[in-house]
């Protein structure tokens, strides 16, 4: 009999993937089979997130993966995006489309939770910086909306990874590496952090329970269970935080490497062994975040191509559209380099106006944003990215006490090669580049050490061992 097949969701904030792993004898092959388009839509005046359309995409995404398996499928996993969640009915429906992190509701919410808990209290309580976007504040968003019997704030609450894993497998549950990005897990025992709930006036009941990575939640349920191939199928919860999922992905281990993920979003950081909350990390913005196989993640926050895609959406919007790859020039010099990390640039709409203004706060001539000056506003984003990743290395080794040796870049943006080159450029390390799907091969390698487990912790050498084979072979489109 031919080995089962294994299905990797992934959820991204511009795309989501469905990809399979078969295996020809015994030589994996991983393939893309679907993609759907996603991205938050306003709703009157909130950001949220079209939850119905990305089922129904998913669902159809694993009608073709079954379609494709004759020999069945294994295991299903998804990992995603962290510090969203959604609401639940007590039959499991959706209250509504869930929040998008970057609505601005949490500006107040965040200020009143700070008046409670100092910031950096709470950064040592957790280990996670206290971002605006945290699961805590949206919570806290939440709870200051509605009055004090209001149902729907006190209704149970899931993840957005572990939501999808809920519409599988009736299992609501909380993965760690997720969890851990909420900013409501204490450091020291792992799991919810009561008193936190108690000051935020959050209910407890409402928190789903914590699991480690690799934890089989039982069969798939729902009118897919009817297909044959997915009659034996186990729903596996793998590192659902897509970021530590990639880190998983990497083939070699990281004790003196860092890593740097290039997408939406940008982190750069390393593996730790032990928490680091000094006053120096948390002025650094570096935070302390689960990873796969229970050591930490710890890294700092950076912004990402988010900035490119703002452009863009915008060029296109005013018949300017352009490819990533033509905006991409080495030839076009820099007008300046910017601070990616200020608070317009998290923003979305009129991104160049974004950008000019910070040149000129940073004491630069502003770009006019007319057509043909479009690769200058790539060039200044791609140089201040640069930029700001060597500061961040430097913090990095600084708050560890220790040289690191090169880089691994992995996500997305690891086609981009200009970008690529001015790391090296401004780090001095040598960059070598993962696979852009990193969190796909990641998200395997833990179903697969899970199914050897057979229900007791995966172990790191097991998780790396088939991130090296599989990483051998790189996701293709089918």
């Amino acid at each position: 009999m031919p080995e089962p097949a294994r299905v990797a969701i992934d959820l991204g904030a511009e795309s989501c993937r469905i990809s399979l792993l078969r295996f020809a004898g015994a030589e994996p092959s991983i393939a893309v089979l679907h993609r759907i388009p996603n991205g938050p839509v306003r709703r009157g005046g909130s950001l949220r997130w079209p939850l119905a359309s990305i089922l129904a995409g998913l669902e159809d995404g694993l009608r073709k993966a079954a379609a494709a398996a004759p020999e069945g499928i294994a295991s299903i996993s998804v990992d995603g995006w962290s510090v969203d969640y959604v609401r639940v009915a007590p039959d499991g429906a959706p209250l509504h489309e869930p929040f998008c992190y970057r609505d601005e509701r949490t500006v107040q919410s965040k200020e009143a939770a700070d008046a409670i808990i100092a910031p950096f209290d709470l950064y040592q309580r957790t280990g996670a910086l206290p971002l605006r976007i945290n699961t805590i504040y949206q919570l806290a968003a939440d709870r200051a909306a509605a009055p004090a019997d209001d149902i729907e704030a006190r209704a149970p609450w899931v993840m957005f990874p572990e939501y999808v894993l809920y519409w599988l497998s009736g299992q609501r549950v909380a993965e760690y590496t997720n969890a851990s990005h909420t900013g409501l897990v204490n450091l020291k025992t792992g799991d919810w952090d009561a008193e936190l709930f108690r000051l935020l006036d959050l209910p407890m009941g409402a928190a789903p329970p914590i699991v480690r990575a690799g934890t089989i939640l039982g069969s798939i349920r729902g009118p897919l269970a009817a297909l044959p191939a997915f009659r034996t199928a186990r729903i596996v919860a793998p590192a659902c935080h897509d970021t530590a999922s990639a880190i998983a992905g990497i083939s070699t281990g990281l004790s003196s490497t860092a890593y740097l993920c290039t997408g939406t979003w940008s982190l750069m950081g390393t593996i730790a062994t032990a928490p680091v909350t000094t006053r120096d990390a948390y002025q650094a913005r570096y935070t302390n975040i689960g990873a796969a196989t229970g050591e930490l993640c710890f890294h700092t926050l950076i912004n990402g191509m988010w900035m490119v895609k703002q452009c863009m959406d915008g060029w296109a919007a005013q018949g300017r559209p352009w490819r990533i790859e033509d905006l991409i020039q080495k030839s076009v010099p820099c007008r300046g380099v910017i601070d990616v990390d200020a608070e317009q640039l998290m923003l979305e709409l009129k991104m160049p106006e974004r950008i000019n203004n910070e040149m000129v706060r940073a004491g630069f001539e502003p770009i006019p944003d007319i057509p043909g000056n479009e690769p200058l506003f790539a060039r200044v984003i791609f140089e201040s990215l640069a930029a700001r990743y060597a500061t961040a290395l430097r913090d990095l080794e600084r708050m560890l006490c220790r040289k690191l040796d090169r880089i691994v870049m992995l996500g997305g943006a690891n086609r981009n090669q200009l970008l690529v080159e001015l790391t090296e450029e401004r780090t001095g390390l040598p960059v070598t580049i993962s696979e852009a799907e990193s969190s796909t091969i990641g998200n395997f390698a833990l179903q697969l050490a899970a199914g050897e487990a057979d229900g007791e912790p995966v172990t790191p050498e097991a998780v790396l061992r088939w991130a090296a084979r599989l990483s051998q072979s790189s996701p293709q489109a089918a």
